[in-house]
């Protein structure tokens, strides 16, 4: 059942209107079947939320080579929905003619003010977790699975956890897999580990970059 913060949430991106938004509880099975009516390629990114690039900069000049290498008529361009960190690429994408995507966790619902305007098309996902695997497991959480399930290519810039799951996960099922290393932002992640009364970094960037090749 929705908290009354998503409720709020859900009445104040309807208010804004510049979102068209499938579901706002979908279960992943609904998502896949939103994406395959497309009928298009989904090109999804990956890569840091809420720490940020320390060189944002660099990370869209990336996403505009990529971008260039798909047609706007036969591609979807798809990732979290929110407009913080990776959330970047959807301007820059609808700047280039490209329709844009979102899935994420209806726990974004309490926060919709991080749902980024250039959104076109947002799959809101009942789940009780952001992503990645399940407790204890290595399944998915229900928006990891509606991510990978509806992506043709994984792109993944920088990105922690959640990213490396669903890269892997894409990886194993086949996909194409693309890797590209890139420093979360360093004060922002130096000001959240003090936070959780936790040492600074080693590092600022994913745990486990050789997984994937450029």
């Amino acid at each position: 059942m929705s908290t009354l913060r998503q409720l709020i949430g859900r009445f104040k991106l309807q208010l804004r209107g510049k979102n068209h938004v499938v579901g706002w509880h979908m279960t992943a099975e609904e998502v896949i079947a939103f994406f395959l009516r497309q009928r298009k390629t989904v090109l999804t990114f990956y890569g840091y939320s809420g720490m940020g690039y320390e060189d944002e900069k660099a990370m869209l000049a990336i996403v505009q080579k990529v971008l260039s290498g798909f047609s706007p008529e036969t591609t979807l361009v798809n990732s979290g929905a929110t407009s913080v960190g990776i959330g970047a690429i959807y301007p820059l994408a609808k700047s280039m003619g490209f329709t844009t995507t979102g899935i994420v966790t209806n726990l974004a619902l309490e926060y919709p003010g991080g749902i980024s305007d250039a959104v076109d098309h947002i799959c809101f996902v009942k789940d009780n977790q952001w992503g990645g695997n399940l407790p204890h497991s290595d399944i998915l959480s229900p928006t990891s699975k509606a991510m990978v399930e509806c992506s043709d290519i994984l792109v993944g810039i920088g990105g922690g956890g959640i990213t490396e799951a669903e890269m892997l996960a894409g990886k194993a099922q086949g996909k194409p897999v693309y890797y590209f290393p890139a420093d979360m932002n360093h004060a922002r992640a130096i000001s959240h580990a003090k936070k959780m009364g936790l040492p600074p970094p080693e590092s600022f960037r994913s745990s486990n970059p050789d997984l994937f090749k450029k």
